[in-house]
């Protein structure tokens, strides 16, 4: 467990996912993902998670038709 000034586990447990969902779906490397800012990193994430929303709510209208 961490410290008062270190980060929390559950801080690094979500940054460890935001990771992989980029590396995984994206293709980013971990070295471009660990010197990205936090800002945009964020911002790619929730752009990707959207992303996904949306293809999986054209893959159930399609499924509907």
């Amino acid at each position: 467990m961490r410290t008062f000034f270190g980060l929390t586990n559950q801080y690094i447990q979500n940054v460890y996912e935001q990771f992989f969902y980029m590396k995984y779906y994206s293709n980013w490397s971990l070295v471009e993902l660990y010197n990205l800012p936090v800002g945009l990193r964020k911002w790619y994430f929730d752009k990707l998670l959207e992303q996904k929303e949306k293809e999986v709510e054209a893959e159930k209208e399609a499924h509907r038709r």
